[in-house]
């Protein structure tokens, strides 16, 4: 009779166990999840290029060159303009970016600058 029992009861413990809810993290899961919105992209940067009186031509060109991706004509014609105004627009890009390239200008002995680009 135990026997008997002891079937009986883990018979009807297989049937609890096919009817149970799943775990509420499965079930969480399937939860219809929001739509996710893109990221936004960030603030745009100036990097300004300033007039120096100490640095040559060739050696702003060539710095320039190896630190961005500008050809030599238009580092040339961006060193050009620094000197005829002052300042020169070299690239637009996001802040930390920026803030790299302001890095290693300096480093190299060049005035350089960043500002927010004002974008309408």
């Amino acid at each position: 009779m135990a026997d008997q029992q002891g079937d009986q009861q883990t018979g009807a413990g297989e049937n609890d166990l096919a009817v149970m809810e799943p775990p509420a993290q499965q079930q969480a899961s399937r939860k219809k999840q929001p739509a996710k919105q893109p990221p936004k992209p960030a603030p745009p940067y100036k990097v300004l290029l300033h007039n120096d009186d100490v640095n040559e031509f060739a050696y702003v060109v060539k710095t320039i060159c190896r630190l961005t991706t500008l050809s030599a004509e238009e580092a040339l014609t961006r060193v050009l303009e620094a000197h005829e105004s002052g300042i020169s627009l070299l690239l637009v890009t996001h802040k930390e970016r920026a803030e790299l390239y302001q890095e290693q200008f300096t480093s190299a002995g060049l005035t350089v600058t960043i500002e927010p680009d004002e974008v309408s």
